[in-house]
């Protein structure tokens, strides 16, 4: 009799289609939560097999190797490690499948029951290539299987070999690796030390061993044994690594060369290697970059979201119905008390923050998510951190920053958290500044793009502004911030005609995640405002912002919106959307400058804390703040100089 639970992982590196597959297995019943002791989401789901097996699978972050670099990689390695799970799938690229076999052989030689899964499979075939699935199978000794999860082909096949392997009925013989007289009496004589039960073989940790992985040095210190290994390993040549890694990539290669063959048809691989020029050449891709911001975000967000829309749910919905409904249903219940003003009225939970949040900001954040889900799927995003990998290294930056830093244009909080995935300590703190100082959110980027619709000049010197000082303190945090400089490599998956079903899907888990965990920031602040303007703190704050917003030749009430924006950056901006009509452009512009570098909201700033410690995380906010008022005073200076 089987038992009627298993565990599966998905594995594999990233943009190789593992969050399409998920959800092709497990559907609607797909839960997130982040991994104990960090703040990495893993993705579970379950999915029933008929009236007998539930499988739980878990969709494990990006792995390119059990020799890892980014906190992700160490997160999926410790699953691994775990072994609480009854198989892995290891999905790979099918036409990378030479590059990606060398993880596969690492999992076999760990004892780790695994299926491969041949993915994006079509496009393969669209470049007029085949793989020999059975003989491939027989070769690795494991089961093989081809799928196509953006269409969700082969998934149904998969389902059937997995139940197969986890009720016993598959006979596992993988492929053995030698490596050499050499190696491998090396990984004889440390096996031998090895007398604890691990949760992999102890062939394998020999080999991380050798290639002297801190996770597995860590692992064995508690062998009698230890010193003496610790010996062994330090006295060995230090290009065994390389050594290993090239006998792994020669046997990936030898498998493939016997195993793939033409099909003889080609589908529109021309037209595809045409636009996989123009997107990866320095000038067509950039002026590609440029069409995108425009039609994408200043035309599409901007124009759309951040007008059309707010001007139709705050106008037509909030003003004319929701709002007098309110004020009328409290006044009646509560009459002029203070508690009136907790729910409606200027400042009330839902006159303001529910406005806000979903007359103003609900809308722009919609559009963005749409936008990043539709760049997302085409397989854009890697090719623009491709693009700007060089003009990064120049601020210390490598391509793989393009990901958090676009990322904070959707919300900084989630940004700061996927600077976890940077190799380096120093690049995760470059990133983390410049996110805190000039990368708006979404809704913030929404609105200023919403202000400046009839005046392209105001916008273009808004945006002038902020480049300079991304690029300028960028420059100087490079130039004195010690530590390693990063590296960069990343899968490039193909360009695709995104698919609307995973955009919307996409689109619609990014906004399910701004209702639970961004809505109720608002109705927080607008309590926290309520008690501000009861206990007179607010006045106070506000009349202390004021100065500096006067000395930038702004209104005094600009300092009640700065003050918005510390509780949330898009609450500042939506407050200045409220009072556009008080403010000349130029006051617009230098607004919005002093916004968009003024300090990162209370749940950005305690995931700094939390991710960078919390001196550095005040250094940063006590930078900042000065420092934004300093631009709005020089730019006001210049643009009166200059008669605008």
């Amino acid at each position: 009799m089987h038992k009627k639970e298993y565990k599966v992982l998905l594995v594999g590196n990233p943009n190789v289609g593992k969050s399409a597959l998920f959800y092709n297995i497990t559907k609607k019943y797909a839960s997130v939560s982040n991994y104990p002791g960090t703040t990495v989401s893993i993705f579970k789901g379950k999915t029933k097999i008929g009236n007998h097996h539930e499988i739980e699978i878990i969709d494990t972050p990006g792995f390119y190797n059990f020799l890892t670099i980014t906190e992700e990689e160490k997160v999926t390695k410790e699953i691994i490690l775990k072994k609480e799970y009854d198989c892995i799938l290891h999905v790979v690229d099918a036409k990378n499948i030479v590059r990606m076999l060398p993880l596969t052989f690492q999992l076999l030689e760990a004892g780790i029951p695994t299926m491969l899964v041949l993915n994006m499979y079509d496009e393969l075939e669209c470049k007029g290539m085949e793989i020999n699935i059975s003989h491939l199978e027989h070769d690795l000794g494991i089961p093989v299987v081809k799928t196509a999860a953006i269409k969700n082909k082969g998934t149904d096949n998969l389902i059937s070999r997995l139940v197969s392997v986890l009720e016993g009925r598959y006979s596992f013989q993988p492929v053995g690796i030698n490596y050499g007289n050499n190696i491998e009496s090396f990984i004889k004589s440390i096996a031998s030390l090895l007398k604890k039960e691990y949760p992999i073989s102890k062939r394998s940790i020999a080999l991380l061993l050798l290639q002297k992985d801190a996770d597995t040095i860590e692992l064995v210190k508690n062998e009698n044994e230890y010193s003496e290994i610790m010996k062994l390993i330090n006295s060995l040549p230090e290009d065994l690594n390389i050594e290993i890694s090239s006998k792994r990539l020669h046997l990936s290669q030898e498998l493939c060369s016997e195993h793939f063959y033409s099909n003889g048809k080609t589908k529109g691989v021309a037209i595809k290697q045409l636009i996989d020029k123009i997107t990866l050449h320095p000038v067509a891709g950039f002026l590609a970059v440029l069409l995108i911001l425009y039609f994408g975000f200043y035309k599409f967000v901007g124009q759309f979201g951040a007008g059309t829309l707010v001007d139709f749910i705050e106008t037509k919905i909030f003003e004319e119905s929701i709002n007098p409904y309110i004020n009328n249903l409290f006044h009646k219940l509560l009459g002029s008390t203070i508690f009136f003003n907790l729910f409606a009225g200027d400042y009330g939970i839902i006159t303001l923050g529910l406005r806000y949040a979903i007359a103003i900001v609900l809308p722009v954040v919609s559009t963005f998510f749409f936008m990043f889900s539709l760049l997302e799927d085409s397989g854009y995003l890697v090719r623009l951190s491709i693009i700007l990998d060089k003009s990064l290294k120049k601020i210390g930056l490598s391509g793989r920053s393009v990901i958090p830093l676009i990322l904070g244009l959707g919300c900084g909080t989630m940004a700061t958290v996927v600077t976890r995935t940077l190799e380096t300590k120093r690049e995760r703190l470059l990133v983390t500044f410049l996110l805190a100082l000039t990368i708006p959110c979404s809704a913030q980027l929404g609105v200023i793009l919403g202000l400046f619709d009839k005046s392209l000049s105001a916008l273009l010197i808004w945006f002038t502004t902020i480049l300079i000082v991304f690029l300028l303190s960028g420059f100087i945090l490079n130039r004195y911030t010690k530590g390693k400089e990063a590296s960069f490599f990343m899968e490039v998956p193909p360009l695709r005609m995104p698919n609307l079903k995973n955009v919307f899907l996409k689109t619609y888990s990014r906004l399910k995640w701004y209702a639970l965990e961004v809505i109720p920031l608002f109705i927080y602040a607008s309590i926290l405002i309520w008690i501000g303007k009861i206990t007179k703190l607010f006045e106070l704050f506000s009349l202390i912002l004021s100065y500096p917003a006067n000395l930038a030749g702004l209104p005094e009430k600009m300092g009640e919106i700065f003050l918005y924006g510390f509780f949330r950056r898009d609450f500042g901006a939506a407050g200045l959307y409220d009072i556009q009509e008080l403010l000349t452009t130029r006051h617009l512009v230098v607004a919005s400058v002093i916004l968009t570098l003024f300090v990162p909201c209370i749940a950005q700033l305690s995931v700094m804390i939390k991710e960078r410690g919390f001196k550095t995380s005040m250094i940063i906010f006590g930078t900042v703040i000065p420092f934004a008022f300093l631009v709005g005073i020089i730019l006001n200076a210049i643009l009166i100089t200059v008669g605008y």
